[in-house]
């Protein structure tokens, strides 16, 4: 299935929201019409997809690796808490 144009927009804002002024948040709402939560959830299935790994794979590989090492993370913590 090929990206539609929120995908399209999700992908490019990701890669470049860095050079906008103010909090990612704030930006989310303002250019993409989404919540934050709503806007995290479909990133984290979007970058799950073929058509976003042939789209920009250097973005779609270091958002997996930034997702995997928090999921590690998470791991990690709750198996220290249950010692």
């Amino acid at each position: 299935m090929p990206l539609d144009d929120r995908d399209l927009a999700i992908l490019a804002f990701e890669a470049e929201w860095r050079r906008h002024a103010g909090a990612k948040e704030e930006a989310i709402r303002s250019e993409l019409g989404l919540s934050p939560a709503r806007y995290y959830q479909l990133l984290g299935r979007l970058i799950d997809t073929a058509e976003a790994q042939a789209h920009d794979p250097m973005l779609v590989k270091r958002l997996r690796r930034l997702r995997d090492a928090r999921t590690a993370a998470r791991v990690s913590r709750a198996a220290v808490e249950t010692r």
